[in-house]
């Protein structure tokens, strides 16, 4: 497989999706989708697989079994790298890639804080921060609205004591290069710049 970009074609099926989410219209379009979108992310994932490993793709149809929304499919298609805790996505809106940890359990959310309290691990998330900021990408991550009990509501770091999960990612919407093989480089570095983060997140909270 020859990675050659991913084309302006998955971008408008995914328009044409929002607009017609039916089973009639996906059973008549599925070639595009298999061409224009699984096809280039697949080629895509094989070339991002020797830096960030195995890339997992989420399925087109949604689970509807308990949400009042019943469209039947996903108007974007995911694909997460578990063991670099990275992501990206293709929908109408173009290219978003992001890093970190989305979904967190309670002892996970527990490490985070005390590594954010400790004047050495927090110290370090600060740089971290400051880093990926620089970088161009945006920090994100469910938060609470105030700083948890048992920890200090003036602590120096309170902002950062009040997130539950912590990633950073950036919409690079459809830029010319997304239909050549730059895509791959330009994602490949903005993943790269993703690390100081995610290498924190793996050093004080871990995976469960």
């Amino acid at each position: 497989m020859t990675f050659g970009g991913v084309p302006v074609a998955a971008l408008d099926f995914y328009e044409d999706l929002e607009a017609d989410n039916s089973k009639a219209f996906w059973t008549a379009h599925k070639s595009v989708y298999e061409e224009s979108v699984k096809a280039p992310m697949l080629e895509l994932a094989a070339l991002l697989g020797p830096e960030f490993g195995e890339g997992k793709f989420f399925r087109a149809y949604r689970d509807i079994r308990f949400s009042k929304d019943k469209t039947p499919y996903k108007t974007h298609q995911g694909v997460v790298f578990h063991d670099s805790s990275r992501y990206l996505q293709i929908s109408a809106a173009g290219l978003f890639v992001g890093g970190g940890y989305w979904h967190t359990s309670s002892d996970q959310v527990a490490r985070l804080r005390r590594a954010v309290a400790d004047d050495l691990a927090g110290t370090a998330l600060e740089k971290a921060l400051a880093s990926v900021t620089k970088s161009g990408l945006n920090v994100h991550g469910e938060q609470l609205t105030r700083v948890p009990s048992g920890f200090d509501k003036d602590h120096p770091r309170a902002d950062l004591l009040r997130y539950k999960a912590l990633t950073c990612g950036r919409e690079f919407g459809a830029p010319k290069w997304l239909a050549t093989k730059r895509a791959y480089a330009e994602i490949a570095k903005a993943w790269r710049a993703m690390s100081p983060l995610v290498d924190w997140l793996d050093k004080h909270v871990g995976h469960d």
